[in-house]
């Protein structure tokens, strides 16, 4: 699959001689995918399936690292499992409907075993550059292991960004937080509301990670107060026994888009009643028209609004400051609370490791949307960004293996017509 650069063909020899002694130079004869999570895996599989040789790289020490080590343990899909299966190999049939965060887990494991897809765990990924040049990518990483850490550079045609839109965690600035003395942790490193019982817990953020944590608490007889910052869509998870999800993607195939948000709106005021005389406020912009423009998910309920409606999760408006074992709220209420979790959500880091790029964002995202957001220039491509979840990350990991294939198949072929040509040509001489 990939040899020393040394034995690499006569065009990538010209690299900085420096560069081989300093780390090691690994050619990679097919494309390098940056994240082993369920995009990268995704992409894999797909390019197992065309014969076409790759690396993962994954910074964590095992696959789908957001999902094992930086999710809460009463997670589950929020969506059917049909829609969340990655391609070629369907869910167990007796999972349920909505798979556990360790059943989600496991099958990810099976889709890895099943493809024998094996990454290469504890490299980061430093920088990625584009060689005008020589038309081809330099991955800088750093490898860790027993032994200590050491620098590898791949050099390769094909990019591959999976690294998804939540590589890291969002913590802003509030006023005060570093004299408040109490606990404060961010909801990827929150695991149970266990260790909060009899607690006053503030938490920040009202999307589908704050109002679980919310409710996790709630069961673990602590009291939270939820912070609700701006406005937020609140829908049923499902419809008359239906996936609102299911639903909607249903609705979509008849329908325009602001049909389909006002069918949902009022289907949700029936079965949820008004939510807005909770602290609740719903935006302006329909729930998908908002996901498709913002990529603000709309949250699902699975009854944390049954506790908010009780007064057992309290809904508050956003922070101005905090104090020692205090926060001070911009309606000017001050609350005592004992520790605070911060559910403010994830952001891509592309930004800060892939260079000179025109196709991602300042944000690190894609600038085209979706569907073309999936392919860029010179043999970049990126997988998980399309704000469509799993479902949307599979899409883009048939559309990129596929594509990449075609390339590969190409030149390959042309590679050996060249080395048979080479060859009629030196027996000639014979």
């Amino acid at each position: 699959m990939h040899n020393i650069c040394l034995n690499m063909p006569p065009m990538v020899q010209s690299f900085n001689p420096e560069d081989l002694f300093t780390r090691r130079c690994v050619w990679v004869n097919g494309p390098v995918i940056v994240g082993a999570g369920p995009s990268g895996l995704a992409v894999a599989a797909g390019l197992k399936d065309q014969g076409v040789p790759f690396i993962i790289l994954e910074r964590a020490n095992c696959i789908a690292s957001l999902w094992q080590n930086r999710t809460y343990d009463r997670l589950k899909l929020h969506l059917p499992k049909q829609f969340c299966q990655l391609p070629n190999l369907p869910f167990p049939e007796d999972f349920p409907e909505y798979p556990t965060k360790f059943q989600f887990i496991k099958y990810l494991e099976s889709y890895a075993n099943h493809f024998n897809i094996t990454p290469q765990f504890n490299e980061t990924v430093q920088s990625a550059k584009y060689d005008e040049t020589f038309g081809l990518w330099r991955v800088k990483t750093i490898r860790k292991s027993h032994s200590g850490s050491s620098e590898v550079e791949y050099i390769c045609r094909w990019l591959i960004v999976a690294t998804g839109e939540n590589a890291e965690r969002v913590v802003p600035e509030f006023e005060g937080l570093d004299e408040f003395g109490g606990n404060v942790m961010h909801a990827c490193d929150y695991k149970s509301g266990e260790s909060y019982k009899g607690q006053k817990v503030l938490v920040v953020g009202c999307g589908n990670s704050g109002m679980e944590v919310s409710l996790d608490l709630c069961n673990h007889n602590a009291t939270p107060s939820m912070v609700v910052r701006s406005s937020v869509h609140v829908l049923p998870r499902e419809v008359f026994g239906k996936s609102t999800f299911e639903l909607a993607i249903m609705l979509m195939k008849r329908l325009p888009l602001w049909m389909v948000d006002k069918i949902l709106l009022i289907l949700a005021s029936l079965i949820l009643g008004n939510v807005k005389k909770y602290g609740l406020k719903r935006p302006s912009v329909g729930p998908l028209e908002l996901k498709n423009t913002a990529g603000k998910t709309p949250v699902l309920d699975i009854g944390a609004l049954k506790k908010i409606r009780s007064g057992q999760i309290k809904v508050v408006p956003g922070i101005k400051r905090f104090w020692q074992g205090k926060v001070e709220l911009v309606d000017g209420k001050i609350l005592e609370i004992d520790s605070v979790v911060l559910a403010t959500g994830y952001r891509s880091n592309v930004p800060s490791w892939l260079k000179e790029n025109d196709m991602f964002s300042d944000d690190g995202v894609p600038k085209d949307p979706f569907p073309n957001g999936w392919k860029g220039k010179a043999g970049l491509y990126a997988v998980g960004f399309t704000r469509r979840g799993l479902s949307g990350a599979s899409l883009d990991a048939i559309s990129v293996s596929h594509d990449i294939a075609k390339s590969w198949k190409e030149e390959t072929k042309q590679k050996k017509k060249t080395a048979a040509a080479r060859h009629r040509r030196c027996m000639s001489h014979f």
